[in-house]
């Protein structure tokens, strides 16, 4: 096993990125941050060991939130520029949420980042995520009581807006990069928002430290994640085996599903199959966990009743129960009122 604070060598970075040698073309997500920097320099160092392989972007995304984000920019041009790396830069314009400013921002980024790659035909955007950035995310997720699935944190790879998203650093310290910077000797900025206490990650690097002492440090804390991922992985194919199930015993019958054979399946395959039913045919974003809690409970009172009914909207679904059916339906527009 490598040691945390050593730099990665040019057999270790194949290692982490062949995975997407074939790939026709790749976005690198680079802010000037040290993650991300070593990113970019790994992936140039490596892609150029390869006979063939994608064509590297580098794009970073200003979010217009801090005077030296513009300044941060032209340094990673500047950089890419001496790898001979084509760059981007995005620029996140309009009006910003008062609240919610974090989350908001990493949908802009990610939005902008997929128009990048499908403009140049990536297929891919690698993003510099680190072991500590997973223990961070786990930790803010167990915080808000995320289900299975949220605690299994950030997957090394998925799909978002039709472009590949791979997080390829997810198994490596963050030391381990500031490492490689430092034997490269390439510089990084460090932005200040990172330990800004108004917002919940830098409070909960505050606390890292006294978590480690306890046994609770990032490696430990990632290697939860990736149990409870393990665990999330499982459960989804018992899910789509019960939904296959379940569709064959309708044989053809109208939409939905029988509340009987329903509510016999275990509490948390119940739960994902109502909320897949809600997300499919809603038309106001995924359902919140909690609420579909809510409603399953409600759902099985009804059914346990034997007559019992039940008409319920939620994220833009009805969820209606008669006649022993469970259906779930798009829910009509909501009217705007009257000024």
């Amino acid at each position: 096993m490598s040691d945390d604070n050593s730099a990665i060598s040019a057999t270790e970075a194949k290692r982490l990125l062949d995975e997407w040698k074939r790939a026709p073309a790749i976005v690198l997500a680079v802010s000037g941050g040290p993650d991300s920097v070593a990113l970019m320099w790994l992936a140039v160092r490596w892609r150029r060991t390869l006979k063939q392989g994608p064509r590297l972007i580098a794009v970073t995304v200003d979010h217009g939130l801090r005077p030296e984000a513009a300044r941060e920019a032209r340094e990673v041009k500047r950089l890419a520029g001496t790898l001979d790396l084509p760059h981007r830069t995005l620029r996140w314009t309009g009006t910003k949420p008062n609240s919610g400013l974090p989350e908001a921002a990493r949908e802009a980024r990610y939005r902008l980042l997929a128009e990048a790659a499908r403009a140049s035909g990536a297929t891919h955007i690698l993003t510099a995520h680190t072991r500590d950035d997973q223990a961070e995310t786990l930790l803010m997720r167990l915080l808000r009581g995320s289900g299975i699935a949220g605690l299994a944190a950030m997957a090394r790879e998925t799909e978002r807006e039709g472009v590949r998203l791979a997080r390829p650093l997810l198994a490596v310290p963050k030391a381990r990069l500031v490492a490689t910077l430092e034997k490269a000797r390439i510089g990084y900025a460090v932005d200040p928002t990172n330990r800004d206490t108004a917002f919940t990650r830098p409070r909960l690097r505050v606390l890292m430290p006294a978590l480690a002492a306890e046994g609770g440090d990032a490696r430990n804390l990632a290697r939860l994640a990736a149990r409870l991922a393990r665990a999330n992985a499982a459960v989804e194919v018992l899910a789509d085996g019960a939904e296959r199930y379940l569709a064959l015993r309708d044989g053809g019958a109208a939409p939905g599903f029988d509340a009987g054979a329903f509510v016999a399946l275990p509490e948390e395959i119940r739960l994902r199959l109502l909320k897949r039913a809600i997300d499919r045919v809603g038309h106001e974003g995924p359902a919140e966990l909690g609420k579909v809690e809510a409603l399953l409970t409600a759902l099985d009172q009804a059914v346990m009743q034997g007559t019992g009914k039940l008409k319920q909207t939620l994220a833009g679904a009805v969820i209606g129960l008669a006649n022993g059916r469970i259906r779930v339906e798009p829910a009509p527009p909501r009217r705007s009122r009257a000024r």
